[in-house]
């Protein structure tokens, strides 16, 4: 005869095999081309610990704002500057008191190549080059960056000329990669997870450019969502800023998580 368990501790048994997937929810997140790496991991840590699910778009910051403004159905934002989060906030997109800077990002210029030696700005002022790729500043803030960078190394004029401009760091990335471009302004963290030795790039100096202040921010569309929240409040643990730093990224003073 088939021993059967009783019905209460059947019934409780049943609550927690079926209890967490009930529980679990799922947000629309977009983020910014250069955190792709470092979110992908922070996501599969995530998931792991609370059982929700992630939707992940990459792209340049630019452009996520410009569709948020339209409409599009992202709950939470991780873009690589602190204005367009604050813009959107300004506008009612977003839910208030929920932005903070996750990371603080770093340039690097880099070569693909290995007849060019890149270890500090003597390369870009020689001009012993035919392109040098960068995100586009209109829509990316590490492009943005860039800029700044030969607008105070007075090489603006000087390299125009040769500019290639991709829609967002990773893009600008694959122009260097690829050797379509014989150097390019990248994310230091683009290099790191790809374990690019570090005498193939120039980490720029945070003197040449603005502060990199990577904002996230909890939109209207995810107010009521406790995936969208709580992924936020994780973002924000030490396991996450961890691996944050793991990838090349400083970190502002902590605060304290967003409460679910």
């Amino acid at each position: 005869m088939t021993n059967l368990l009783p019905l209460p501790r059947l019934a409780a048994l049943i609550l927690l095999l079926f209890a967490r997937p009930l529980l679990a929810g799922q947000t629309q997140v977009a983020v910014a081309a250069n955190f792709s790496q470092t979110m992908q991991r922070i996501v599969e840590d995530f998931q792991q610990q609370s059982g929700h699910r992630v939707g992940l778009s990459f792209g340049s910051s630019g452009k996520f704002y410009a569709q948020i403004r339209q409409g599009a159905p992202f709950e939470v934002l991780l873009s690589a500057d602190s204005e367009k989060p604050a813009a959107l906030e300004k506008a009612g997109l977003t839910v208030n008191g929920q932005r903070f800077t996750y990371a603080m990002g770093t340039l690097a210029l880099w070569s693909a190549l290995d007849n060019i030696s890149v270890q500090g700005a003597d390369i870009l002022s020689g001009g012993d080059f035919n392109r040098l790729a960068l995100a586009n500043p209109r829509l990316a803030p590490y492009g943005l960056a860039a800029m700044q960078v030969l607008d105070t190394l007075k090489l603006t004029q000087l390299t125009r000329h040769k500019w290639v401009l991709g829609e967002n760091i990773g893009q600008t990335y694959q122009f260097v990669a690829t050797g379509n471009a014989e150097l390019g302004f990248v994310a230091l963290s683009q290099l790191l997870a790809r374990n690019i030795p570090s005498d193939q790039y120039w980490q720029i100096p945070a003197t040449l450019h603005q502060p990199i202040r990577q904002d996230a921010v909890l939109l209207s569309t995810g107010r009521n969502n406790p995936a969208a929240i709580q992924l936020l409040a994780f973002l924000q643990g030490e396991k996450a800023r961890r691996t944050i730093r793991e990838h090349g990224y400083t970190l502002p003073p902590e605060k304290p998580a967003v409460q679910p």
